[in-house]
């Protein structure tokens, strides 16, 4: 049986970053019908970018060539995974866009391969800024066929598509890439706090970074616009960072690879959420320095 043009797609996770980016794939023509475990959050999503709400899941992925998933973890890609797989026919094509654990991943595709549905993963990086304007790096990972049917879809969400290898590789591409921006983000903040002693201005600091060889993320993009600011509202939770600090070092572990310094990352992000608390941005985890320092950077500078 070949596989349908994809034209329905039902979208599950319409949160920071979910919304804007099935609002995304309303814009590029796609019929699209959302979920979320929110009450009123598909409601709200129908009414103000179109589309269509539905109550569950499996209402949303009735009569869909492809399904996406954007969730925080992989145990609730699994749940609607499996609410779902009652409602897709054979041929449908499960686009599971969290950043989750590679091995719970395969198993999920396993399960949806008896019923005749494709799976691939594919992460995002960027942000909700370029969720927004459609931008996002995408890390795939998926069988050839079924990540070329898959483009036109991704190609609405993001412009920066990488084909990292089979299922599950998209999302330790995705882990291993936060692993190493939390890690500039760290020693960014250090870097700013001795700096700021010294005497030095860390909006100056940052500034001359962006300018030498200690560019990173960190100093194009979070440390004037959400630390120094005192914002602390990029988007991206720390909750989820230290999961996918998680993922990177269960990685390591898995491939035996010493990863000293990636575990001492985890542990300082981990220490911030538990300092912190709950529902912190991850721009917040420069708190933990500061008060190590019995210091704050910038404010409103």
């Amino acid at each position: 049986m070949s596989a349908a043009p994809i034209r329905r797609i039902g979208f599950a996770g319409i949160g920071n970053m979910g919304w804007p980016m099935a609002a995304n794939l309303l814009k590029a023509g796609f019929d699209v019908t959302v979920c979320d475990a929110a009450p009123g959050r598909a409601e709200a999503f129908a009414r103000e970018a179109g589309g269509r709400a539905a109550a569950s899941p499996a209402e949303a992925a009735r009569g869909a060539e492809c399904v996406v998933a954007i969730l925080p973890t992989s145990a609730q890609v699994a749940e609607v995974a499996e609410a779902m797989a009652p409602a897709l026919l054979p041929g449908a094509l499960f686009i599971d866009m969290t950043s989750g654990q590679p091995g719970r991943t395969r198993e999920i595709a396993a399960r949806l391969a008896e019923r005749g549905v494709a799976m691939v993963d594919c992460p995002v990086s960027g942000g909700v800024p370029r969720a927004r304007t459609g931008e996002l790096a995408i890390m795939a990972g998926g069988a050839e066929a079924d990540l070329d049917r898959a483009a036109p879809v991704l190609g609405a969400m993001g412009t920066s598509i990488h084909r990292c290898g089979p299922i599950g590789a998209g999302q330790a591409m995705k882990a291993l890439n936060n692993l190493m921006s939390a890690a500039g983000f760290l020693v960014g903040v250090e870097a700013l706090l001795a700096g700021q002693r010294f005497g030095l201005d860390p909006a100056v600091m940052v500034d001359v970074l962006n300018a030498s060889t200690g560019v990173n993320n960190s100093t194009q993009r979070k440390f004037k616009q959400y630390v120094l600011s005192r914002r602390f509202d990029s988007g991206f939770s720390l909750d989820l960072l230290v999961k996918d600090l998680s993922i990177a070092l269960e990685l390591a572990r898995e491939t035996n690879t010493p990863a000293p310094f990636s575990a001492l990352c985890r542990e300082l992000s981990a220490a911030a959420q538990a300092l912190l608390g709950p529902g912190q941005d991850h721009t917040a985890l420069a708190q933990l320095s500061e008060r190590l320092a019995g210091e704050t950077l910038g404010g409103n500078k």
